[in-house]
């Protein structure tokens, strides 16, 4: 189990899909002493694929492969791996997306999981993912914050959010279409939504967090003129939220909002969809955004950008948001093990 001396928490880290950025983005951040200083990291994944990462980033690792968690020694040199053996990088066709390789990757994932729901990892930080090759090869979630709900047997709800520069940036549907969207636009998740962002930024250190919520039509819906729901739902729910305690306003019109949250207005934004927080958020800083699983018992972060076919194998992919999304984790995780040893609920 965990050491009650050293306190950094230890991470489970996978380099994600080895078709993209993942490897090579993977050896070079665990290359680098600072990260080794805020965890302990245990290595998830095929060896070969962490070989091939090293030789994408031009670094050399020393990796210890154990055969249990238990096994691990954080104070040694070499970083403890589990090697789960299961892609061979010699038949990968790199840019391009793989089912099979897909299926792989989820159960790398699973295994991740597996080793946080033990106790063995505090959290879990994963490289860029290809959500259409894991759902391709079985996984059949529309993205890995599902699978992780599913392996982690959640009951209730939990939501995938941006941190990028002290931003939470949240949203009441995720990985649907538009269409599907709207539909999924209600008063009672709007209300959910906003219960579970004011949570998880309490739980993040926010004593009283500030929560703006965006309109879903232009201008606001201009008073009825562009549509109304914002009249008839989205103003009710965030009424309703406040008169419970969350300092929560808006609707705001969403071409808008985000230039008061980043001038330091609010601390999270409430996005009706997908694409009107994420706009935002990589068009202010692309390479520095992290994706944040919340709601569920364990930690799990990852870059928000994705695998980045178009530069594989060069030796260029940006690490920034890779390291946020580990040093995220850490803190998080932190965080979560102090409330449990305080007999609190996540």
């Amino acid at each position: 189990m965990l050491s009650s001396i050293d306190e950094r928490p230890v991470i489970a880290v996978i380099p994600g899909d080895p078709t993209g950025i993942g490897p090579e983005q993977t050896a070079r951040i665990l290359s680098r002493a600072e990260t080794h200083k805020i965890a302990r990291v245990l290595l998830v994944g095929d060896l070969r694929v962490l070989e091939l990462g090293m030789r994408q980033a031009g670094v050399t690792l020393p990796i210890k492969v154990i055969q249990d968690a238990r096994d691990a020694d954080y104070g040694a040199d070499a970083i403890p791996m589990l090697n789960l053996g299961n892609i061979d990088p010699s038949e990968l066709l790199l840019g391009a997306p793989d089912a099979d390789i897909g299926r792989c990757v989820g159960q790398t994932l699973s295994a991740a999981v597996g080793l946080a729901r033990q106790g063995h990892v505090q959290g879990v930080c994963f490289a860029p993912l290809h959500k259409k090759a894991m759902y391709d090869g079985g996984w059949r979630f529309a993205d890995e914050h599902q699978l992780f709900a599913h392996l982690m047997e959640h009951k209730g709800p939990f939501r995938e959010m941006n941190v990028l520069e002290g931003q939470w940036m949240s949203r009441v549907t995720s990985h649907v279409s538009l269409r599907g969207a709207l539909d999924e636009i209600t008063y009672d998740n709007i209300c959910a939504s906003l219960q579970l962002t004011d949570r998880v930024l309490r739980n993040a250190g926010m004593e009283n967090p500030r929560i703006a919520v965006a309109a879903l039509n232009p201008h606001g819906g201009e008073g009825g003129l562009f549509g109304d729901e914002e009249i008839k739902i989205i103003a009710p729910a965030v009424r309703d939220m406040a008169a419970t305690g969350i300092n929560c306003k808006g609707p705001f019109p969403s071409d808008t909002v985000y230039l008061k949250a980043f001038a330091g207005e609010y601390d999270s934004v409430l996005a009706m969809y997908h694409d009107q927080g994420q706009i935002a958020t990589k068009l202010r800083g692309f390479n520095k955004g992290v994706t944040v699983t919340t709601g569920l018992a364990a930690v799990f972060t990852t870059p928000a950008h994705g695998t980045a076919y178009d530069i594989v194998g060069q030796g260029i992919a940006d690490t920034g948001a890779f390291e946020n999304a580990l040093a995220l984790a850490a803190r998080l995780a932190k965080t979560q093990t102090k409330r449990k040893t305080k007999g609190s609920v996540a």
